[in-house]
């Protein structure tokens, strides 16, 4: 399963920490695999739509996270704002953002 992940936006976007970070499962440690794919399972990522914009009229400085997955034939991506409702979405989003920060990679 291949991951590519990106952030945008924010109060204190900094552009150099937020281009996009692929993982490919079958590359990294046989735990974090494990994980980020529950992780996709439980979030219904291929059942969800491909955007997802929860902030409010008029509001601003909020974060945008485009996820794609890709396993297999299978192929979706998904832009998120913030706030984002769905629990598992959001456990989803944080892991993903651990992992792209400079010093985990």
């Amino acid at each position: 399963m291949k991951i590519t992940f990106q952030m945008s936006g924010g109060f204190a976007h900094i552009p150099a920490l937020s281009g996009p970070v692929t993982t490919d499962t079958e590359h990294v440690e046989p735990r974090v695999a494990e994980r980020l794919e529950s992780l996709v399972q439980e979030s219904c990522f291929f059942d969800q739509p491909a955007r997802l914009d929860t902030k409010a009229k008029g509001a601003a400085d909020y974060r945008t996270y485009t996820i794609t997955v890709q396993d297999g034939l299978r192929v979706h991506t998904v832009e998120l704002t913030d706030p984002i409702n769905d629990q598992n979405l959001g456990t989803l989003v944080s892991f993903l953002q651990g992992m792209s920060r400079p010093s985990a990679r």
